[in-house]
């Protein structure tokens, strides 16, 4: 399904991107793939991918979900599976 604002996810997507960036650096760690869509960064050996725009993120040493906001407070914590 495509989204339904595209002019919208085009203004708000490198910003989010970057915001996301930055909170991940500031907790330490090293984003190693940046996409047009995604981010890529080691949590705990593993491989976590967040979507900035939908918010959505995954991985083997998270919790799937939405929102920069639980997955920061998921690495912060410590809390997994």
């Amino acid at each position: 399904m495509a989204r339904l604002d595209k002019e919208k996810e085009a203004r708000l997507q490198p910003k989010r991107i970057q915001t996301a960036i930055d909170e991940l650096q500031k907790l330490g760690f090293e984003i190693y793939n940046i996409t047009t869509t995604s981010i890529q960064f080691q949590f705990k050996g593993e491989r976590v991918v967040f979507f900035p725009y939908s918010g959505w993120h995954t991985g083997k040493t998270i919790v799937d979900g939405r929102g920069l906001d639980k997955l920061l407070n998921q690495i912060r914590n410590g809390d997994n599976l």
